[in-house]
């Protein structure tokens, strides 16, 4: 099994990020008039807002989408979670690096690449992002049906994304591309947020801590400035035991999917996830430390291919897709 560990420049989103820089205020505004309502003027006398507001958070995604990645229409049930999209596009613009190392340093684009998004969200937020940089084509999957319908509302009231985007019913929990992935189908690479918490108790405390650290105090039931449902939050065995389960599974589909890979939140879970990989007879592992200020994540990245399989299926992948 050939190992390699990189890391994201230090302590800044990808390169290519078009959130690198602070908010601008005055521009989001001036694209999403109604985030004007929420902004506040900081103790330094800068603009910002009350990230412990969901609502506050919830418009500032929605002027960023709307100023970066021309989406007019994104609304979400405020039980659902409201992803912060600067991190997110991080892990787009990754995963886009890794796809150009067998295709002569180039990143492959437009809807010939095909991308498979595990609990993709009522947010919709990593089939967007691709779609909008790159031109990638998704497939969604939800457990949930409301979220589902959610993010299908999305994907239909904007044009750019009608017929790129769709999303998938898995009526399984305990499964994740069985009964999603077709017999015929072929995927360059699946992505994934998975559950973090392996309790809904421990969910609550990890919500606490972030208002704390927000500097605010909670009476009566917690309230997550990023929202979230209890499949969105946690699972059985935490991140671990969903990833455990989600390599396992990737050996019935080694043949249809060049990569696999998914977020990893606790650095110590790595450990146990390389050696199933190892158990399992994964090729090539990656693992991409992305350092955002003061927070760290990881993409695990695999696959059962060879550097010269991987070459051969970009050669025949993406020799029709447009080059960046």
């Amino acid at each position: 099994m050939k190992k390699d560990i990189s890391s994201g420049t230090a302590k800044t989103l990808h390169p290519r990020n078009q959130h690198n820089s602070r908010y601008d205020f005055d521009f989001l505004i001036s694209v999403y008039p109604e985030l004007e309502a929420y902004t506040t003027t900081t103790p330094f006398g800068d603009t910002s807002i009350d990230f412990a507001n969901p609502d506050a958070v919830r418009t500032l995604n929605k002027s960023l989408l709307k100023a970066y990645y021309a989406i007019d229409y994104w609304e979400l049930p405020k039980t659902n979670l409201c992803p912060p999209i600067p991190g997110r596009a991080d892990y787009i613009h990754y995963i886009a690096d890794i796809l150009a190392e067998s295709n002569s340093g180039k990143i492959p684009t437009g809807n010939t690449v095909r991308i498979l998004d595990i609990g993709t969200g009522a947010s919709c937020i990593y089939p967007i992002i691709g779609h909008q940089e790159y031109g990638w084509s998704f497939i969604g999957t939800e457990v949930d049906k409301p979220a589902k319908n959610t993010a299908e509302t999305i994907v239909l009231k904007n044009p750019s994304l009608k017929n790129e985007i769709s999303v998938r019913l898995q009526t399984n929990k305990r499964q994740v591309f069985k009964n999603i992935i077709g017999q015929s189908e072929q995927f360059d690479f699946t992505i994934c947020n998975p559950p973090f918490h392996d309790s809904r108790e421990a969910a609550t405390k990890g919500t606490e801590r972030k208002l704390k650290n927000l500097g605010k105090t909670n009476a009566g039931k917690p309230v997550l400035n990023f929202g979230g449902q209890n499949n969105e939050l946690w699972c059985e065995g935490g991140e671990r035991a969903f990833i455990t389960n989600m390599i396992y599974e990737s050996v019935h589909f080694q043949s249809q999917c060049l990569w696999f890979s998914t977020l990893v939140s606790k650095n110590e879970n790595l450990k146990a996830l390389y050696s199933v990989l190892k158990k399992v007879k994964a090729v090539t592992v990656k693992t991409v430390v992305m350092e955002q200020g003061n927070k760290v994540s990881r993409i695990l990245v695999w696959s059962f291919q060879d550097e010269n399989r991987q070459k051969n299926w970009s050669n025949d992948r993406f020799s029709g897709s447009k080059q960046r």
